[in-house]
């Protein structure tokens, strides 16, 4: 990563290496264009996306396509600092204007200055440094915390966020003035769930990668199943969330196949037992009996002597509750009610109604 040079003991990181954004979906395509056509205009522009859509590499795009691409990218995510804090990271401060300040030091509009000022989670600023903001914006001027020195820059504000701004300006939290002069253009982030000519096209890109990282010979291939699950499955946390999927799966794959996919990894094993609660036994780790002798007999009179079997079974480990009972037989209520009046009779189960 490039570094501009230290100056007041401050060390501002800077143009972040371009990464390809990767992606066939018609909706992303049309983003990517549209990304493309505003780079080359000199204005602000807001980038709305869910959390893990790739809001700062789009922003990283827009600054590599515009003609500010040679001048630094500086960074800054709004929703991490404290009001106090963000301000002087924003304009910078003079030595001694608050406690703590033992040098000047530039802030982040200082070092962008003929380039991109990045503002992530732009809808977290306060108001206070809003107006200060709408001042740069406007007028290419400001001043440090603690100086009354006018210092002029010329940066381009690339700001991002998931909030609505337009509600929060109508409800008096975000400067109406300040909106306006930042949406010369507003382009909204597809996310992953729909783009899904995209999921298997960027789980194979991130399965790569980390077979790279974990020194694996080859890269594992998804089974049919494994991909059906990744398709269909919503990501709320979108391409963030897909690359931990995947690298978790590469990870704990024994094989050549990935044919498990865990989406939730703070899923319990040991799920507690709630109080009150009856035990049931579970169908798909073994604990419930279907074990059946099958005789010479034909094939409907076998048919209908399992599904006394598996009724009695399911009946009793469920302490004849019908509705757990169904639900251990993976049948809905009214399946399992035709069942019973079907069989209740030979069985004796009249007066065991649950």
């Amino acid at each position: 990563m490039k570094k501009s040079e230290a100056r007041y003991g401050y060390v501002e990181e800077v143009n972040p290496p371009m990464q390809e954004a990767i992606g066939e979906a018609e909706v992303f395509l049309d983003f990517q264009a549209q990304l493309s056509q505003v780079a080359k205009v000199e204005r602000p522009v807001l980038i709305i996306g869910e959390r893990g859509t790739g809001k700062e590499l789009a922003a990283s795009r827009l600054h590599y396509l515009s003609q500010r691409w040679q001048g630094p990218m500086v960074t800054l995510n709004c929703a991490t600092l404290a009001e106090s804090l963000l301000e002087s990271e924003l304009f910078g401060h003079e030595a001694g204007s608050f406690t703590g300040a033992a040098r000047r030091r530039r802030g982040r509009f200082e070092a962008a200055s003929g380039g991109t000022l990045f503002l992530d989670e732009i809808g977290q600023i306060p108001m206070s440094v809003q107006e200060k903001i709408l001042r740069v914006v406007e007028y290419s001027h400001f001043e440090r915390v603690g100086s009354s020195e006018s210092i002029e820059v010329d940066v381009r504000i690339i700001g991002a966020t998931n909030a609505d701004l337009p509600k929060m300006a109508r409800e008096g939290k975000f400067k109406e003035d300040l909106l306006d002069r930042l949406s010369f253009e507003v382009l909204f982030l597809p996310p992953l769930r729909e783009r899904k000519e995209d999921i298997m096209l960027l789980a194979r890109h991130f399965a790569t990668r980390m077979s790279m990282e974990i020194g694996l010979a080859e890269v594992p291939e998804f089974s049919e199943r494994a991909m059906q699950a990744l398709e269909k499955y919503r990501w709320p946390g979108n391409i963030r969330e897909l690359k931990n999927v995947v690298e978790r799966a590469v990870y704990a794959t024994d094989g050549r196949i990935i044919r498990e996919i865990s989406f939730d990894p703070f899923k319990n094993p040991f799920e507690p037992i709630q109080s009150g609660s009856e035990p049931v036994q579970d169908l798909s780790h073994g604990d419930f009996d279907f074990a059946y002798k099958i005789e010479a007999q034909p094939l409907r009179d076998g048919l209908l002597d399992m599904e006394k079997v598996c009724l009695r079974k399911a009946l009793e480990a469920c302490q004849f509750n019908q509705k757990k009972a169904a639900d251990l037989l993976g049948m809905n209520y009214n399946q399992f009610r035709g069942l019973y009046r079907k069989h209740s009779s030979a069985l004796g189960l009249e007066n065991t109604e649950g």
